[in-house]
């Protein structure tokens, strides 16, 4: 017998990327078991694939940043500032990114680079483990949204979230539709989306010096004139970042999906004509966001 549930959860999330750098995705979740009846003549109650399968999910993956820890440009240690946390260095033919933050904001993943097949595999034997006996099969569906148009690649944290969304590198792949005079503008929509391609969305209020950072004794020596400079304390810890120039944009505000929405509205208005009205959709993931008017 097979029990199967289509769009369980989200997983929004960053990963290493040799080639990319540091790069925000949004992948769908889709779950199928095999096994017998129990005593309630069930495969799995629906109750507990929603709650108990999406929580080992969210756990293991969801709003961190997976490593892909055989690969030789990544290097995790123990951070030598804060207890439980941890320093990563990471060089990508796109830039090298440092930081520190603490250790449930990275997932170590078991391979040389992360894509669907990896991470599946790393949630499979998870999930695998905490599953009834009756249930004898998994199969997990990671996908992408489709997405009709433009769409960008963005990593950021929030400090002021008291969840996950704390996190300083966790991301989203996100689409989004720009309006002007109430008519669907698609070069403003191509054009931002190029802008937010891959790109570390960093608050100017988070920037700090370079003799405030905290990260491995490594990184501060490998630092150059390029690097930009960002730091919080959040609930969960403290959280550092060093990123490139060339993979960043600094915004004048915090970077909930809210905030996002306005910045993009107030840089357009900006650049239109005065008497042009604006509208801004912008995603957050998959089916989430803030709409902006100017």
């Amino acid at each position: 017998m097979q029990l199967f549930v289509n769009d369980l959860t989200v997983i929004d999330f960053s990963y290493c990327c040799n080639q990319r750098g540091i790069v925000g995705e949004s992948w769908i979740v889709d779950v199928l078991l095999d096994g017998s009846l129990n005593e309630m003549s069930m495969v799995l109650d629906f109750a507990v694939v929603k709650k108990q399968i999406k929580a080992i999910i969210d756990e293991a993956v969801d709003h961190k940043l997976l490593l892909p820890m055989q690969s030789k440009m990544i290097t995790l240690t123990e951070s030598s500032h804060n207890q439980g946390h941890q320093c990563l260095d990471f060089i990508s033919e796109r830039g090298c990114y440092y930081l520190q933050s603490p250790q449930c904001a990275f997932a170590q993943i078991k391979s040389e680079e992360i894509d669907i097949s990896s991470v599946t595999k790393h949630l499979t034997a998870i999930i695998k483990a905490e599953l009834p006996d009756n249930v004898e099969g998994l199969t997990l569906t990671l996908r992408p949204e489709i997405i009709e148009g433009d769409f960008y690649h963005y990593t950021h944290g929030l400090k002021l979230h008291d969840g996950n969304c704390q996190r300083i590198a966790h991301g989203h792949r996100s689409k989004i539709q720009i309006f002007k005079n109430e008519q669907r503008d698609y070069d403003l929509e191509k054009s931002w989306s190029q802008r937010w391609q891959d790109i570390y969305i960093a608050s100017e209020q988070d920037r700090i010096s370079k003799g405030e950072l905290e990260l491995s004794s490594q990184a501060i020596l490998n630092l150059t004139p390029d690097h930009q400079y960002f730091s919080y304390h959040a609930p969960q810890g403290r959280f550092d970042i060093a990123v490139p120039t060339q993979v960043l944009d600094v915004v004048d505000c915090d970077s909930t999906v809210e905030l996002l929405a306005d910045f993009i509205c107030r840089q357009l208005k900006t650049n239109l004509a005065t008497d042009d009205n604006v509208k801004v959709v912008a995603y957050e993931g998959v089916a989430k966001g803030a709409i902006a008017n100017g």
